[in-house]
């Protein structure tokens, strides 16, 4: 196994890689600083993710109906919907269809996330974990070859790392051939860092935060830390698939653009964003049931830039 850890720099492009250890596998990843090459990102010939992409969720401590269904339609809009106007969730997942997973392996087969099972997890650990032990519940949902499991913590859980240089993860398990993303709610705990710009930033100018398109600062910062992981999961699976840097701390899809999400971002500036006329948050992807998302940027291999949805 072999984590991908991921620290949003609000008022840099610096990014914290360093190295961890778990228990279930070698050479898991963390963040320390260095400065990303973003001209070498490219494909080492390893395998990714296509096809059906089965998930199974893992909801550790309490999460709210409401919350649970943000993240929920935000995976049930990566499938392409007609009613989705654009820009779309469902048009953000097929760039990472045709700037990666359509360029190798199985070329001419669509990419979709089908959600096959959810679980309650309440406190089998406590309230602090270590990765380790995130790994331990991302192997107890037996989630089926070539899928992912997410494991979720509430806010009121610490998890080993976390705010400090890191908002989410994503490893596999080399046995089984499956993944799993990690992410926390950090409503509670380093908003400023996991959650802007929905949040004023942990450092720098305290320039008034966005609103959050569904009314939640740490779940919606959530589904941004996911969808950066779920771009690095099918691309990188693991370790040997499209990435920069060294194996052990790579840049992926989303993580080689840190904190852009519009045209024109700059450190501390998320860029050119929708306004919702009737709440006034920010979002730059339409999803499903009407829902509104702000999805980071994803790098394109072949021109090196940062793909934005507007």
């Amino acid at each position: 196994m072999h984590p991908y850890l991921i620290a949003k720099g609000i008022l840099s492009i610096l990014l914290l890689l360093t190295l961890a250890n778990s228990s279930v596998g070698a050479r898991p990843r963390k963040l320390g600083l260095w400065s990303p090459d973003t001209n070498l990102l490219t494909y080492h010939n390893g395998g990714v993710l296509q096809g059906n992409i089965q998930i199974s969720i893992v909801w550790y401590g309490y999460f709210s109906r409401a919350q649970k269904t943000i993240v929920t339609d935000f995976l049930l809009s990566l499938t392409s919907n007609p009613r989705q106007p654009n820009p779309s969730v469902a048009q953000w997942w097929s760039t990472i269809d045709r700037l990666y997973l359509s360029k190798v392996g199985k070329s001419n087969q669509k990419s979709q996330i089908t959600i096959v099972r959810q679980a309650d997890n309440w406190y089998q650990y406590g309230k602090s974990l270590t990765m380790s032990q995130i790994a331990q519940l991302a192997s107890k949902a037996r989630t089926p070859k070539g899928g992912i499991t997410l494991v979720f913590t509430a806010q009121d859980i610490a998890v080993e790392g976390f705010c400090r240089n890191q908002c989410a993860i994503h490893g596999s398990d080399q046995s089984s051939r499956t993944t799993y993303i990690w992410v926390g709610n950090s409503e509670t705990q380093c908003p400023g860092q996991c959650a802007w710009p929905f949040h004023q930033p942990l450092y720098g100018p305290q320039t008034p935060p966005l609103l959050p398109p569904n009314g939640n600062v740490g779940v919606d910062g959530m589904v941004m830390n996911l969808a950066s992981m779920i771009a690095g999961t099918v691309t990188n699976p693991f370790g040997n698939g499209y990435f920069q840097g060294p194996q052990e701390a790579p840049m992926e899809a989303c993580t080689a653009c840190p904190g852009v999400y519009g045209r024109g971002a700059f450190p501390g500036y998320a860029g050119q964003l929708l306004t919702d006329s009737s709440t006034g948050a920010s979002y730059n992807a339409n999803g499903a049931n009407g829902r509104k998302y702000l999805l980071p940027a994803i790098f394109d291999p072949a021109t090196s830039v940062c793909s934005t949805l507007n």
